[in-house]
């Protein structure tokens, strides 16, 4: 018997490694002689470096960076077992939880800790990359991160500005010279799972401001800020950015990708799942086993089981999911590929 195990962390409490043992303990009780095939895996959010890296026996190096706030703060990526490929995710150098409460506001915090992170991995010769976008403190749409890399900005007087989402504002000029030329060799692949664009309604600003600090009236600023910044961008680079989906993820850090890198925004679960290499250890399983902390009506929206299920699905594998707990109407899984949900707590 081939039993495959592929669950995501459970938030705060065990990474997806320690997951997949746990399951495994379990079911060697029951069969003692299968053969388990454990693979930590992640949806491109918070723990997507660890299962990366536990899953091909990588590494992981920490590095100081600036924080949202300018702050020194020590940050980790990963680097993969085929020594070639970083995972880096926003969130260690420009994440929301860097940031106190009450100091909380997008008009002043930057992305430069992301493009040190980037340039660090640049600079011991990788050249593939994996970037998970979630949980950013900032609505800077990448300008942050781009000035690390080389990127130059001015304002109408020709002085420079230390981007941040309010500087933006008096953005007037854009200076690509400097950019990082390493960058048009890299394959770099953006975890992306939103699919809001930059401006707008629907844009950065509008719907992702407010969890970060935003008033209504910082709101509007920021939006014609990152308006602002889309029109240049779209001038010297030749791409669209402002209405394109995906540009306004991670505080328009989308935008700064697409425009300004060869990379490409992928399902972060799809970008995991091909990495892990999960299809071809799928042949000939009799079972899988996924699972993450809480399962409910949102796992259905690109979260790790039903990912895996999916791929499950297509060589006609049976998938049942383990949670620390289930929420609301969590048999919304069944109708997406899972056979079985189990609570692993009373």
């Amino acid at each position: 018997m081939k039993i495959v195990i592929a669950p995501d962390s459970f938030k705060e409490s065990l990474t997806a490694k320690q997951v997949s043992q746990a399951i495994k303990t379990g079911l060697q009780r029951v069969w003692p002689n299968a053969e388990f095939i454990c693979i930590p895996v992640a949806d491109g959010g918070e723990g997507t470096v660890q299962a990366l890296v536990d899953a091909t026996e990588g590494h992981c190096i920490t590095t100081t960076v600036n924080g949202p706030l300018g702050h020194s703060v020590e940050a980790i990526y990963g680097v993969l077992g085929d020594g070639q490929t970083a995972v880096i995710e926003m969130a260690q150098a420009s994440g929301l939880h860097l940031v106190p409460n009450e100091w909380r506001d997008p008009k002043r915090t930057s992305s430069y800790g992301t493009g040190q992170l980037v340039k660090h991995a640049l600079d011991a010769g990788i050249r593939r990359f994996i970037i998970g976008l979630g949980g950013s403190a900032t609505n800077d749409a990448g300008s942050g991160m781009l000035a690390a890399l080389g990127v130059k900005f001015y304002d109408h007087n020709g002085h420079d500005i230390i981007p941040s989402g309010q500087a933006l504002s008096e953005l007037a000029q854009i200076d690509l010279s400097g950019l990082d030329p390493r960058l048009a060799q890299c394959d770099i692949s953006i975890a992306c799972d939103v699919d809001n664009p930059l401006c707008g309604d629907r844009g950065a600003s509008a719907v992702f401001g407010p969890q970060k600090g935003a008033s209504a009236e910082d709101v509007i600023t920021l939006d014609q800020a990152l308006y602002n910044f889309g029109l240049l961008t779209e001038h010297v680079t030749g791409h669209h950015v402002l209405s394109v989906k995906g540009s306004g993820a991670a505080g328009g850090m989308g935008a700064a990708w697409i425009a300004y890198t060869p990379a490409k925004l992928k399902s972060g679960i799809d970008i995991v799942l091909e990495t892990v290499g999960l299809a071809e250890k799928l042949v000939d399983t009799d079972i899988v086993f996924t699972g993450e902390g809480r399962i409910d009506q949102q796992t259905i929206y690109g979260k790790t089981p039903i990912g895996v299920a999916k791929l499950a699905k297509a060589f006609n594998v049976p998938v049942i999911a383990v949670a620390g707990c289930t929420g609301e109407n969590y048999q919304a899984v069944y109708l997406h590929g899972i056979d079985a949900v189990f609570p692993c707590t009373p």
